[in-house]
């Protein structure tokens, strides 16, 4: 026999079923692990309020930072407006002091115009006293005169002590006055008072008279007389005031 018979003999041939090819072996696929939804829940909640807590966090930051801001900015303004105030006052005192310093220099200026006024015044219509030392009238024969000075205001002030007659007389009166008396027509107080006169005040203890008529004229005089003993007190004074025309009997 030989080896092929004998290899032919003891080994058999393959059977049906391992001729035919045998279905590859595929491994199952491996399953994804099993999540544990109740282990990551509560992480993500957490770091869900985590954020939410920063977020919160940072916005109150910000909030506050931006109310910081609001009052530093407040702080400021009513600073500004308290030194705002306090320079609108002291410019309101400063105004009232320069307001009453100008009142004063005002009422000063007035006083002084009214002074300087007066003084041009007196320049131009200056005041002489003509009488003021008290004189005695001795009885009904006894007269006292004085002329009354032209381009002058005639100021008649006098006083007495008992009953006084005062005449202002022109020239012309005055000569016819002691022509009575020459003639024994009667006494002085008679015939100064009664032979003619500008204007009279008989039996009076007090006059008070601006007399106008001999600022343009030269020709009137004062006759003073009583009938009984008195003493005179006279303030006589006269003011320069010329007039631009003649007066009284000069005017013809």
């Amino acid at each position: 026999m030989t080896p092929t018979e004998m290899e032919q003999m003891t080994t058999p041939g393959p059977t049906k079923a391992e001729v035919e090819s045998p279905e590859p072996y595929i491994p199952p696929a491996p399953r994804p692990p099993r999540t544990r939804p109740w282990a990551w829940a509560p992480m993500f909640e957490m770091q869900r309020r985590r954020w939410w807590t920063v977020a919160l966090a940072a916005a109150l930051i910000v909030t506050a930072g931006g109310v910081g801001l609001l009052y530093n900015d407040d702080v400021n303004n009513q600073n500004e407006v308290r030194s705002l105030t306090l320079q609108t006052e002291s410019l309101n005192g400063r105004n009232q002091i320069l307001n009453g310093q100008l009142k004063t220099t005002q009422d000063n200026l007035t006083a002084t115009l009214g002074q300087l006024a007066q003084a041009k015044a007196d320049l131009e219509h200056p005041n002489l006293t003509l009488w003021t030392r008290p004189e005695e009238i001795k009885g009904s024969n006894y007269w006292l005169e004085g002329g009354i000075p032209d381009t002058f205001t005639y100021h008649l002030n006098a006083t007495s002590t008992g009953p006084m007659s005062v005449s202002i007389l022109t020239f012309s009166d005055y000569a016819k006055a002691t022509q009575c008396l020459a003639a024994g027509g009667g006494s002085a107080y008679y015939c100064m008072n009664y032979s003619g006169s500008v204007i009279a005040w008989i039996n009076t203890k007090q006059i008070d008279y601006d007399f106008h008529l001999a600022e343009g004229c030269a020709g009137y005089m004062a006759v003073f007389t009583s009938a009984t003993d008195i003493t005179v007190k006279p303030n006589i004074s006269v003011t320069y005031n010329p007039a631009s025309k003649l007066t009284g009997v000069c005017a013809g």
